[in-house]
């Protein structure tokens, strides 16, 4: 969504700078114009201003489908190949292979780049590169003659390697620029991508170190009176003897009073998680392990499918209980998103600066955008059961080892949650 409200943004940019163009072309027009005492009704002027005034409807027509179009993707596509085909009848129109206005096909691949990253502007680049050669070759074999110039055919003026070579040069700067400007705009996507998960990163460890501290306290005098109504009640169980109806009313009291000392213990283990004891041990062998006991975990459902894809003799220093702690949990959210058959997969990988990542995917349900934001938070679940202190415990375990959990889902397509480790040498 954030993806969608920055690119529309670059839209409503760009549409301004295409009817500044317009606007900067029609006043070149009439100052020629004046200048050369020419006929208004020239021909080529004829064109110039029909093309300013196409541009300018263009744009009207754009801004009324900037609001209507959901897939701001699409709109951008459609605007700049319009803009591809608009370059290349201003290249017709002042010259062709003389016109030195084929510089604007450069200027579409950048801003091509911004708005459609490196993918988008090589795609870009090609067509450029294909209007260009169509219209030289249209005119080097006498199809098209260039208005108001007046020069003979092409093919008597320049011979055949002069003009591939034109070509070529144009074809080699437009993929060049577009590699450059695609890749420095998926270099900034990144960065601001990084940059926006560090930000969150900082605010929810803020808040789950403000909520720890709160919790440390509160917890600790919540299970002291726990623990002593529980033993009061187990004491008056014995010495009442048996009564059905106040055997029952202990039994719901002391069920009670465990599945609270069980939500205490938890919240006391988000508020201040161990330390753990730090080992260092094969990553690939730990995971493996995890993965044959989730499996022979009777509350798994047989329709869920867990694959792998581990790199070998990958060493780390932790806790092997934490490790158990956290993909545990995040195994079992995931298969508890898959309500038909579906797949779980645990991958890990090598990073750079010395960091493996393990991910856990599922093809499940898939988590909404706005509950993504607040699945960290304490208490907060969408089950039916559970106290939604899993994935908190496990951000907060994770904090120990200088790493995050990071989340990406969508409706229908299933949920990637991953975090990095530091390898440790042998």
């Amino acid at each position: 969504m954030t993806a969608e409200r920055d690119l529309d943004q670059k839209l409503k940019l760009l549409m301004l700078f295409r009817l500044l163009f317009s606007t900067i072309l029609l006043g070149s027009t009439i100052i020629i114009q004046l200048n050369q005492n020419a006929s208004p009704l020239a021909l080529p002027l004829l064109l110039l201003y029909g093309l300013v005034a196409f541009i300018f409807v263009l744009s009207f027509v754009y801004s009324l489908a900037l609001s209507r179009i959901q897939q701001k993707v699409v709109l951008a596509y459609i605007q700049i190949s319009v803009d591809t085909v608009i370059v290349t009848l201003i290249v017709f129109v002042t010259g062709c292979f003389l016109s030195f206005f084929s510089f604007l096909y450069l200027v579409v691949i950048i801003y091509s780049g911004a708005l459609l990253f490196l993918k988008g502007s090589m795609i870009i680049a090609g067509l450029c590169s294909l209007q260009y050669a169509i219209l030289i070759s249209l005119e080097y074999y006498g199809f098209i003659q260039p208005h108001g110039i007046g020069i003979s055919p092409l093919i008597f003026e320049f011979g055949w390697l002069q003009v591939l070579y034109k070509v070529m040069i144009t074809a080699v700067a437009c993929y060049a620029v577009a590699f450059l400007s695609g890749f420095l705009s998926e270099q900034a996507r990144r960065t601001r991508r990084e940059l926006q998960h560090m930000s969150e990163h900082v605010k929810r460890v803020e808040k789950m170190a403000s909520l720890g501290e709160m919790a440390a306290g509160l917890a600790h005098e919540i299970k002291n009176p726990l623990a002593s109504l529980s033993g009061s009640i187990q004491i008056l169980r014995e010495e009442i003897g048996y009564q059905p109806e106040q055997d029952n009313l202990m039994r719901i009291v002391l069920r009670e009073t465990d599945r609270l000392s069980t939500l205490v213990s938890d919240f006391l283990l988000f508020a201040k998680p161990p330390a753990g004891n730090r080992e260092l041990f094969r990553l690939d062998g730990a995971i493996l392990e995890i993965l044959e006991l989730f499996k022979k975990n009777t509350t798994i459902k047989r329709n869920v499918t867990i694959t792998h894809n581990l790199v070998p003799d990958v060493l780390v220093e932790m806790d092997p209980i934490h490790l158990r702690q956290i993909l545990w949990n995040l195994l079992l959210n995931a298969a508890e998103a898959i309500k038909n058959q579906g797949q779980i997969r645990v991958e890990t990988m090598v990073q750079k600066n010395n960091r493996v990542e393990i991910s856990v995917r599922d093809d499940g349900e898939g988590i909404l955008l706005e509950k993504v934001e607040s699945i960290f938070d304490p208490f907060y679940t969408t089950k039916q059961s559970g106290t939604g202190l899993g994935l908190s415990i496990v951000y907060r375990i994770l904090e120990y080892y200088d790493s995050r959990l990071d989340v990406e889902s969508a409706i229908g397509q299933g949920t990637l949650v991953r975090f990095h480790l530091t390898m440790q040498s042998s």
